[in-house]
């Protein structure tokens, strides 16, 4: 049985400003931008019909459409660096859609996640990268920052247990409602930046 999580996809224009960061550090392993993503929640390998228990529930979330952006760069492992990732900013829609989908994960009879969730972009994974040349890295590159985007849905995908930052198949989506008011404002914003 593939690995499962749920996840927000990154857009293409977001994918490709992520792309730019690609290079410069030392014993880097680059995530493809096909395989970028959010990750919401971390499911892990299940049985067929807990999978499909978690498909019927997820898909009666019912909630509106938002938008984020991505903004900044970190790195996980502080003395031994093992990813770098692409932040997002805070968003109390997001929060609260990883959090209903947790607790959905939870009344399943899955174990809490025992991370505290945040949101990111996982760039590239590394294997024996000198604090340094992470530190070099990032310094760079920390004023990184996307457009807002919207997230009109979100996905159950599947990953090999082998095969760690992808390829990442998309096994079921998840409409979001869109919001009409949203629409007006943000319309409005990207004309007065493109102007």
């Amino acid at each position: 049985m593939p690995r499962l999580f749920t996840a927000l996809e990154v857009p293409r224009n977001a994918a490709m400003s992520l792309s730019l960061l690609r290079g410069g550090l030392p014993g880097a392993r680059w995530i493809d931008v096909e395989n970028y993503h959010i990750t919401l929640r971390f499911i892990g390998d299940v049985d067929g019909r807990t999978a499909d228990e978690i498909v019927t529930r997820l898909d009666r979330i019912d909630r509106e459409e938002f938008q984020i952006s991505l903004n900044g760069i970190g790195s996980f492992g502080s003395k031994k660096p093992h990813s770098v990732w692409a932040g997002v900013s805070p968003s109390a829609e997001l929060t609260a859609l990883q959090g209903e989908i947790e607790r959905i994960c939870q009344r399943i009879g899955l174990p809490p996640d025992p991370r505290k969730f945040m949101p990111h972009v996982t760039l590239a994974r590394l294997r024996s990268a000198r604090v340094e040349d992470v530190v070099h890295y990032l310094a760079g590159r920390g004023n990184f920052h996307t457009l807002p985007f919207n997230v009109g849905r979100f996905v159950l995908m599947s990953s090999k247990e082998s095969v760690g930052g992808g390829p990442y198949l998309t096994e079921e989506v998840f409409p979001l409602q869109e919001n009409w008011s949203g629409y007006a404002a943000s319309d409005t914003v990207v004309e007065k930046s493109l102007y």
